[in-house]
């Protein structure tokens, strides 16, 4: 589809976190295949552009970093010259570098530059911090040219750049007055726009961002017509499949206002969330047709779609009474224990602590929630609380002696941009008016990779706090679909096993999720959501068609 589309070379970013993700366990395996990634885009006649990590950005789970970084407390900083940190990015580039030096042009392949860090003059102004990750590269065996990608102010390619090293700049439009800024500053420099924001992301709750076709293309005919090389990101967007959507915030300068990105990364791209022919598409081909030094191929269909149906979910199981089962033994700890702490990259955990009493009404507040909590006062649903949305709770009155307090928390993407990096999940303090509240016991229940095991189903009918919800689908012949939830609240999504990610239909605005044929079998398929705020019926449907708002 590049190759139909105009395109000549194809680039990726490689998410450390996906390919280890706990210390020392690599994944190079099926989606993570990277070797195999490099060699199908040579088999399609592309050459490559790898841009290697650390960090990737990519409205991508942490940008990419792991969140294991966060409960190693010798790390104190990311991004940066902090040994400790260096010496998990040394044994990272060890296990990773070798397969992409292996692909480079120089040994016969069709890598043909690798970048050194993600727009690091967004972030950070340690140069120094470049420099090692340049020389660590050099070291392992790349020879290819190395560069950096920033924005073209001045402030974003001083503190992201290495002497002697290609800039490159970001942007979305007015290429002409981003080449000059990038002139001025590195006049020896060719110019290249290493992401080209034909399109945009979505967060849960705002609006879905669609640029017309028209308009990017005339955006994209602007760079080209300067003689600049351009990487159009995206391309193809793909999804944020399980639980790998990182987050934003409306201020990157401060971390605040907490923005959590959807499951889709369809981004509005030339080529669809599942593959397709979009207008803009057809318009960017139209640009760069003219530029093509042989003709075109033709784009392929897209692969079949399932008709439309119903599906019922006929089984359930409340989240409460499989705890012991999904989460095991509790940790104990004067102060609610982090995600980290716990050894928990996403998911649910259960903090469980006690009100003395007797006493009044008071509100009962949370500092630093990290993502949302259903609480429960003596097994009681009292609130739902949000980050950066609703933090308190009036009015829990202690009758008795004591009160027990339960805040299921679930952790959303944490923050892939901007000063708000090395987001840590879960419940920094909670506190009854003005006084905190000690003595917790936290159970965690990791969800995203494969759908929790020894759940004992029942008829459906558990309807009181979360719950799982099962069904079967029958398939004579699998094909692409899209999963619809109407009147479910918010949750997750199994097919097979495999997590599709999060939905947030009261939310929006993404209302379906997009479904591989790979991920179906012929015969019966099964089909598990978790439910966290309750639905109308436990009903999902197929259609034709992406919702994205």
């Amino acid at each position: 589809m590049l190759r139909a589309l105009g395109l000549d070379t194809v680039e990726t970013y490689v998410p450390w976190n996906f390919h280890e993700p706990r210390p020392g366990a690599y994944d190079f395996t099926g989606p993570a295949d990277l070797d195999r990634f490099l060699h199908a885009t040579r088999e399609a006649g592309l050459r490559a552009i790898v841009r290697p990590s650390p960090y990737i950005c990519a409205e991508w789970e942490n940008g990419g970093l792991p969140w294991w970084l966060l409960a190693d407390r010798e790390v104190r900083s990311l991004r940066c010259q902090d040994p400790a940190y260096l010496a998990h990015v040394d044994r990272w580039f060890d296990r990773l570098i070798p397969i992409v030096a292996a692909h480079q042009v120089t040994r016969g392949g069709n890598v043909l530059m690798v970048q050194v860090e993600n727009e690091y003059g967004s972030y950070g102004s340690d140069t120094g911090y470049l420099e090692y990750l340049a020389a660590g590269l050099r070291a392992r065996g790349i020879d290819v040219p190395l560069f950096t990608s920033d924005g073209p102010d001045d402030f974003f390619l001083t503190g992201g750049t290495v002497p002697g090293l290609q800039a490159t700049v970001n942007f979305g439009s007015r290429a002409t007055e981003a080449f000059a800024s990038l002139r001025k500053l590195r006049p020896k420099d060719p110019a290249m726009c290493m992401e080209f924001w034909c399109g945009w992301f979505d967060h849960w709750g705002t609006e879905h961002v669609v640029r017309d076709p028209a308009e990017a293309a005339a955006a994209l005919e602007e760079i080209l017509a300067a003689g600049a090389s351009v990487n159009l990101y995206m391309a193809h967007g793909g999804t944020n499949f399980s639980t790998w959507a990182g987050a934003n915030t409306k201020d990157p300068a401060t971390g605040e206002r907490y923005l959590p990105t959807v499951t889709s990364y369809d981004y509005d791209a030339p080529i669809d969330e599942r593959g397709g022919v979009t207008e803009k598409f057809s318009a960017f081909r139209d640009v760069l047709r003219a530029y093509a030094v042989e003709p075109l191929p033709e784009p392929e269909p897209p692969a079949p779609l399932l008709l439309p149906a119903s599906v019922e979910l006929t089984e359930s199981v409340r989240l409460f009474d499989v705890l012991d089962a999904l989460a095991g033994p509790g940790v104990s700890a004067p102060e609610p224990p982090s995600f980290e702490e716990l050894g928990t990259g996403h998911g649910l955990v259960l903090y469980e602590s006690w009100i003395p009493g007797p006493r009044g009404p008071y509100p009962l507040s949370v500092q630093g929630l990290a993502d949302r909590a259903h609480v429960f006062v003596d097994g009681r649903a009292v609130g739902v609380l949000e980050r950066d949305r609703v933090e308190s709770i009036e009015d829990v009155a202690v009758p008795g002696a004591q009160a027990r307090v339960e805040l299921l928390v679930e952790s959303m993407g944490r923050i892939n941009y901007g000063a708000g990096l090395g987001d840590r999940k879960g419940v920094r303090r909670v506190l009854h008016t003005q006084q905190m509240l000690h003595g917790w016991t936290a159970r965690a229940v990791e969800l995203g990779h494969g759908t929790p095991d020894a759940l004992p189903w029942g008829a459906t009918g558990a309807d009181r706090g979360p719950v799982f919800h099962r069904g079967s689908l029958e398939v004579a012949e699998p094909a692409d679909t899209y999963l619809a939830l109407p009147g479910w609240g918010k949750g997750y999504v199994w097919v097979n096993g495999f997590c599709l990610g999060r939905y947030w239909e009261e939310r929006g605005p993404q209302r379906t999720l997009y479904v591989p044929w790979p991920l179906l079998e012929a015969g019966r398929n099964e089909i598990v959501v978790l439910e966290l705020d309750g639905c109308d019926r436990p009903v999902v449907e197929l259609r034709r068609d992406a919702d994205l708002g």
